[in-house]
């Protein structure tokens, strides 16, 4: 953080843009907010290459290239990989230069992870996919209304700084592990702890020694002070995975193979540049699940829907305004309001399109670590976006390695905000404890905030505190205690 204080301090004193440039500077706020257009322009670029691989994932996870590889719903129904590929990166496009232009904070949006494995495995064992998407679409439109309401912004302010700054600690630990996983650099284990280093307690690949080379590279760049150091890094290490791929041969990785790349190989394979196929917008089911399921079964889909969408974008971007150095001390940020409505939106947009719930991405924390203070940065990274329905290829030549590297990087700038916690009083220590390690732990940043919530309500008012417990607190506990109970309540309600 170091680091990001001096280039900042640099920049400042930088003269004022002139011209096209000085109108993107007042739009934007660019000088007020000690970043340039140079930065803003890197930031968007990292952000982009940091989170291309959702144009992949995507696609494979909620679809498929034939019925027997993708997720069937209860009517035989299923997404085909490249129609969901095309959505994934046009809603992502459209959203977050939305997102940067009327919020004007360096947040890109995209197809959530977690969302859209919960629609896979779980609702369209009882739904079609069009109902699904409908579900989809009524989170998001309940997310909007929360937000124009104020009720989403109040709750906000209603979270104590500590927890606050726990979240944001947490946030840095969860992408760090995403980065390790992602890489290899951590695998499960059949027998004993639940994860190792490597394969048996050694790295034994080389993508994953792309990954611990190319995190040393942006590390020894962004300790030096060196400006662009995370996208140099990133530059670099895909050259040197491209080279390591052309030497070896390393392939995929698969049942077969499982010391090959993950998810992207470094080549370019097929032709470059394809149309993309934007048939499935609008293929969605509003109230279908209702009539399907019963309306007690489809509410509670929605209400998860809705606590894990409203509480993930919640804390992610509470942790990135945090990292981007635009958080005022009560964590609040510039155009709070607007950034909660558009969030929203893109759950609207994507279950609209047919590409899952959009939500801003922590991986967003890698432009911010390479300068990026305003909207301009997503919106270079929406209009990359866009390109990347044409250009697929392209952007699959940044293997997940690498990208992996500049997360853990941004993770460890995250954490910093640790020293924004109160340990002395025990009342504040523990919530904000459970807050930042259940995070990474269950892979789920609305779980932290539970648990986190759920802590602070206990713990304060029996230390006799309860006067410093919002209302609000209480009510979100509450939610949360229902949130983390649906199981058994789905059961009961049948």
């Amino acid at each position: 953080m170091t680091t990001l204080s001096r280039s900042q301090d640099r920049v400042t004193s930088a003269p004022e843009p002139r011209g096209p440039g000085k109108m993107l500077d007042s739009f934007f706020q660019i000088t007020a907010r000690g970043s340039t257009l140079i930065r803003e322009f890197r930031g968007g670029l990292v952000t982009f290459f940091t989170m291309a691989y959702i144009v992949i994932l995507n696609p494979l996870i909620i679809g498929g290239f034939s019925p027997e590889a993708a997720p069937v719903d209860v009517a035989g129904n299923w997404l085909p990989a490249a129609q969901v590929g095309a959505m994934t990166s046009l809603t992502a496009a459209v959203m977050t230069i939305l997102f940067g232009l009327i919020a004007n904070l360096p947040f890109a949006l995209a197809a959530g992870l977690g969302m859209n494995s919960f629609l896979a495995v779980s609702v369209v064992q009882e739904v079609t996919w069009p109902e699904a998407m409908g579900l989809v679409v009524i989170n998001g439109v309940l997310i909007v209304l929360f937000g124009m309401t104020g009720i989403r912004t109040a709750i906000f302010r209603a979270i104590p700084k500590d927890l606050k700054a726990a979240i944001t600690v947490g946030i840095g630990l969860f992408i760090t592990f995403i980065g390790f996983v992602d890489s290899g650099f951590v695998t499960r284990t059949e027998a004993g702890p639940p994860v190792q280093l490597g394969e048996g307690g050694s790295i034994v690949s080389i993508p994953t020694m792309i990954f611990v080379l190319g995190l040393l590279i942006m590390g020894a760049l962004v300790a030096r002070g060196v400006q662009g150091g995370i996208l140099i890094g990133i530059v670099i290490s895909t050259v040197l995975a491209v080279i390591a791929e052309q030497l070896f041969r390393i392939g995929p990785s698969s049942e077969t193979n499982p010391h090959g790349w993950h998810l992207n190989m470094p080549v370019l394979q097929g032709q470059i540049v394809s149309l993309p196929d934007l048939s499935l917008a609008g293929n969605f089911d509003l109230f279908g699940s209702f009539s399907r399921i019963g309306v007690l079964a489809a509410t509670m889909l929605v209400f998860t829907l809705v606590f894990t969408n409203f509480f993930d974008a919640m804390g992610t971007m509470t942790g990135l305004a945090k990292n981007a150095g635009v958080a005022s001390k009560d964590g609040t940020f510039p155009r709070l309001k607007a950034a909660f409505v558009i969030e929203g939106l893109g759950a609207v947009a994507g279950g609209a399109g047919s590409s899952s719930s959009n939500t801003v991405y922590v991986d967003s924390a890698a432009g911010i670590g390479e300068g990026a203070r305003t909207g301009l940065a997503s919106v270079i990274t929406g209009v990359l976006f866009l390109g990347s329905m044409f250009f697929t290829p392209l952007t699959s030549v940044v293997p997940m390695e690498v990208a992996a590297a500049a997360l853990v990087l941004v993770g460890t700038m995250m954490c910093a905000q640790i020293r924004e916690i109160n340990f002395k009083r025990f009342s504040s220590a523990m919530p904000a404890f459970l807050t930042l390690i259940t995070m990474p732990l269950t892979y789920s940043i609305a779980n932290g905030i539970g648990a986190g919530f759920i802590a602070w309500v206990v713990v304060n008012t029996a230390a006799g505190r309860h006067r410093k417990v919002h209302p609000l607190m209480w009510i979100v506990a509450a939610g949360f205690l229902v949130y983390f109970a649906r199981g058994p309540l789905t059961v009961l309600l049948q």
